[in-house]
């Protein structure tokens, strides 16, 4: 399915971007819908321009053990989806929805066929096939666990600011 916009319109929506313009702002420039412009801005933020020129030029699969990591990082650990769209490499959010949505009926299982050699109801991520794959998986794992500890801690400064008396 071709894109429903072409490149030409998402690169003068990247170059508002880039001179630090809002949602409102490209939507009203591009005569566009404000939800459209909201996605692409969500994408252009998390995972940056690249991605969103890329859209629509190829359906990009994720393996397992990134959906199931990525929808644990969001249901169990509180990381928002901006977050793990750039920890997990994730260009759109609509795939990150559904697999959140399928984590929290049915768990790891819910998000698909797993990779062979996992026992059936293991909670793994499953054996990467290559050497390459398996230290992009750990990197992505690495980059969740470290945006995770940055909102803890962002939240415990926070939390200790508000909690000081005005002198």
């Amino acid at each position: 399915m071709p894109p429903k916009h072409d490149r030409k319109v998402r690169e003068l929506a990247v170059e508002l971007f880039d001179e630090g313009h809002g949602r409102d702002f490209v939507a009203a420039r591009l005569c566009m819908s404000s939800s459209i412009v909201e996605k692409w801005h969500l994408t252009y933020r998390s995972v940056g321009s690249e991605a969103l020129l890329g859209m629509g030029s190829r359906k990009t699969r994720y393996d397992w053990g990134t959906k199931v990591a990525a929808a644990r990082a969001v249901v169990e650990e509180g990381m928002s989806k901006p977050e793990a769209m750039a920890a997990f490499g994730i260009a759109s959010r609509t795939p990150l929805d559904s697999w959140c949505r399928l984590y929290r009926e049915g768990g790891a299982d819910a998000l698909g066929p797993k990779p062979k050699g996992r026992p059936k109801g293991s909670g793994g991520e499953g054996a990467p096939k290559t050497r390459e794959q398996e230290l992009e998986a750990r990197v992505r794992r690495l980059e969740a666990e470290n945006a995770y500890l940055k909102k803890v801690r962002a939240l415990e400064a926070e939390k200790s600011r508000a909690g000081r008396s005005p002198r």
